[in-house]
């Protein structure tokens, strides 16, 4: 009892010092869904044609606010996480199929609203789906043989010599190594950022958790980023909550390096878990609210710092994305909205500065969680889209990709805007009440609004476009 007595008042303690709040008056200025191509309605442009074990079509649009990156002007890069999951198939694999995993150039055709418009937003956007890419190794990559779990092999079939697909099946991996192995083929996306010369990408994944660089054009893996062996689970299962219970250390199941950013001088990644490690969260107290940031310096592909994040009422962190080479934006959330049947309660967006920050990387998590990173409340999402008409049960529930794009220019000055898609399961539901399109929100704000911080945009220079 003595010992739940002093996490409780740890968590406190944390929470307290941690969490500051701010009057910052974003607001929402623009809406838009994305839910067909030129391939048809809810088809990607992949070019894949078959389908799934799952008997899902293999280019399903879907999921597309997993991960939302800035690319110039109205262009952007999405990315999915690891497939339509949620569709009941096998539960052995955790419902998981060979979906290839890929991310999606989208154009949003941000436009002054006119004056007959019904949304009562000065903007308007077109999103565009303008191509999709998939993402591959050139050396071959480890893939399930499906035995003993009532499916094939978990290879895809548009393997070649020098293209072996990552996927988003739970079964790819190798079990005579760690979750750390770069070479299993299973990657679940969660996280996207651009080079600043705009030839790669970096992307964080939950398997792993891994953070690659591939290629923008071609999706070939150039690069694996070594990540501190107390992030990987040592005992691997296809099923997520068998992972979790198998082990006493690493990330939990499904709740990897859900967050990815990428300082402007394009030398610094920042990822960030969405859950606590299993070991932090053994603890309980403040440590089972505790999550890991890691920095990693991309010259030299080392990880340079560790710091902790304390959840405040959401449970846990989808995104973050950098305001200056040290502060950065954190998407927090619960699991509540539309496509969970429920009413959204928590999408909150906290300021971050990693200036001062303590490097907890030798810490056991309730000593971490005592030199948590301070917050500061940048948006209530559920706040500001309901005083726009838009009820808590048609808030996605998943809101999970954020991104900072162009200023816009308005009659009362200029406005910095803040990007947000949500990840909607690859379940759209076509028609009725329950229907979730992917989803992009954009919100505007000024210098003001960020309370002392300066918003440095992402250097960019050479293959943008």
């Amino acid at each position: 009892m003595k010992t739940l007595s002093l996490s409780a008042a740890l968590a406190g303690i944390a929470l307290a010092s941690s969490l500051t709040h701010a009057n910052a008056q974003v607001t929402l200025i623009a809406r838009g869904t994305l839910t067909s191509s030129a391939a048809g309605d809810y088809a990607d442009l992949s070019g894949l044609k078959d389908k799934l074990e799952n008997g899902v079509p293999a280019n399903l649009l879907g999921g597309l606010g997993s991960g939302l990156a800035h690319v110039s002007g109205e262009r952007f890069l999405a990315i999915p996480d690891r497939g339509p999951n949620a569709v009941t198939y096998n539960a052995a694999i955790d419902n998981t199929a060979s979906y290839i995993d890929r991310f999606h150039t989208i154009r949003m055709n941000l436009k002054k609203a006119k004056k007959d418009d019904t949304s009562g937003l000065p903007f308007t956007i077109e999103p565009k789906l303008e191509s999709t890419q998939l993402l591959s190794s050139l050396t071959p990559l480890t893939y399930g043989s499906g035995i003993g779990l009532g499916v094939g092999s978990g290879e895809p079939s548009q393997n070649n010599f020098i293209q072996h697909f990552f996927t988003g099946r739970s079964d790819n991996y190798d079990s005579d190594r760690n979750s750390g192995f770069a070479k299993d083929a299973r990657l679940d996306p969660e996280s996207i950022r651009l080079s600043n010369d705009g030839l790669s990408v970096f992307i964080s994944d939950e398997y792993g958790p891994y953070v690659y660089q591939f290629l923008r054009f071609g999706g070939v893996r150039l690069r694996t980023f070594a990540i501190p062996e107390k992030f990987f689970v040592s005992s691997l299962s296809p099923v997520g909550t068998t992972e979790i219970s198998g082990n006493t250390a690493g990330r939990t199941a499904n709740k990897g390096m859900e967050g990815l950013a990428i300082t402007p001088d394009g030398r610094t990644l920042v990822g960030i878990m969405q859950a606590a490690l299993i070991q932090d969260a053994n603890q309980g107290g403040a440590a089972a609210n505790l999550l890991r940031l890691v920095t990693i310096d991309i010259p030299t592909g080392h990880v340079t710092h560790e710091y902790s994040y304390l959840l405040t009422t959401g449970s846990g962190v989808s995104d973050i994305v950098a305001l200056n080479n040290h502060e950065f934006l954190v998407d927090e959330r619960d699991g509540k909205g539309l496509g969970d049947s429920s009413k959204a309660k928590v999408k909150q967006v906290f300021k971050i500065d990693l200036n001062e920050a303590t490097d907890t990387s030798d810490m056991d998590g309730i000593t971490a969680a005592t030199h948590a990173v301070s917050k500061t409340l940048f948006l209530d999402l559920v706040k500001v889209l309901n005083a726009n008409g838009i009820a808590g049960d048609q808030i996605p529930a998943k809101i999970e990709g954020i991104a900072l794009g162009e200023d816009v220019k308005t009659e009362s000055g200029k406005l910095h805007t803040l990007w947000i898609a949500n990840d909607n399961d690859f379940l759209q539901d076509y028609s009725g009440p329950n229907t979730n399109p992917n989803q992009f929100f954009v919100f505007g704000f000024t210098d003001a609004d960020l309370n002392g911080s300066v918003y440095v945009p992402q250097k960019r220079f050479g293959c943008l476009d």
